[in-house]
């Protein structure tokens, strides 16, 4: 299997995680031009909306984290990550849409401010600010879902787990995690022990250290980041609305697949 990722990417952190559970070998590649809207060749032939990850399998061409994690379960339901029980599994995806939509946008938010310097001064503090306490409000609502299990689907580690993983770990990255001697911060370090989860963290921190010219490459138009629904809707409710002004005056925002 091939896998087009990038080691920042939330989404593209779940896959690894989920192939590395399976004992599923892979190998990587980061797309040429990712991050431009201008990716050619078999990637983008594969991924319409130009987006990480996507996975390719023989003849399978697959786009979304979802959908991919759904296919390796299907293709390889040994070890498993989704419970049998239905409500259970319910419960599973549930906590992997709140992560993938509304925390990812968190997350993302404070990239586009950290990293590429979209707002600085009194915005950037007070935009820093609304999402360290959205944070908060999805970290407390994390912990009603793990209560008392050492995993989020119980006794053993599985769908939800590596669901919310890159996210929390990303706000741990951001001086933004749950508190020390909590529910969630021992999670996190049962996490964090797993070979896995170990192997993908490791490649997220390798790639921050990347980082230190975002702002550059995104003034020189080597990059129009990507500004799609909760993202944008993110931005806007969070004092983010002459960000997304700026960036289209300057087109280095861009929106997904069809454009026409």
């Amino acid at each position: 299997m091939l896998l087009y990722e990038h080691p920042l990417s939330s989404y593209a952190q779940k896959v690894k995680i989920a192939l590395r559970e399976k004992g599923i070998a892979f190998t990587v590649e980061t797309p040429s031009a990712l991050g431009s809207g201008n990716s050619t060749g078999p990637f983008a032939a594969a991924s319409p909306r130009l987006e990480v990850p996507t996975l390719i399998d023989g003849e399978a061409r697959i786009f979304d984290s979802t959908i991919i994690l759904e296919y390796l379960e299907d293709k390889q339901p040994s070890p498993a990550l989704l419970p049998r029980d239905p409500l259970a599994r319910a419960e599973a995806r549930m906590i992997e849409e709140v992560c993938d939509t509304l925390y990812e946008a968190i997350n993302w938010g404070l990239g586009e401010i950290s990293w590429f310097k979209r707002a600085e001064g009194r915005l950037a503090d007070d935009m820093k600010a609304k999402a360290a306490s959205q944070t908060r409000e999805l970290l407390e609502w994390l912990t009603g879902k793990l209560g008392n299990n050492d995993w989020f689907g119980g006794t053993s580690f599985g769908w939800a787990d590596l669901s919310v993983a890159p996210y929390l770990n990303r706000s741990v990255h951001y001086g933004l995690g749950p508190a020390a001697n909590t529910p969630l911060a021992a999670w996190h370090k049962r996490l964090c022990a797993r070979p896995s989860v170990a192997a993908t963290f490791k490649e997220f921190e390798a790639a921050t250290q990347g980082m230190g010219n975002a702002a550059e490459r995104l003034a020189s138009g080597a990059i129009r980041r990507e500004y799609r629904d909760h993202r944008l809707e993110w931005m806007m409710k969070s004092g983010g609305v002459q960000v997304v002004l700026d960036g289209l005056a300057r087109n280095n925002i861009r929106f997904t697949w069809p454009l026409g």
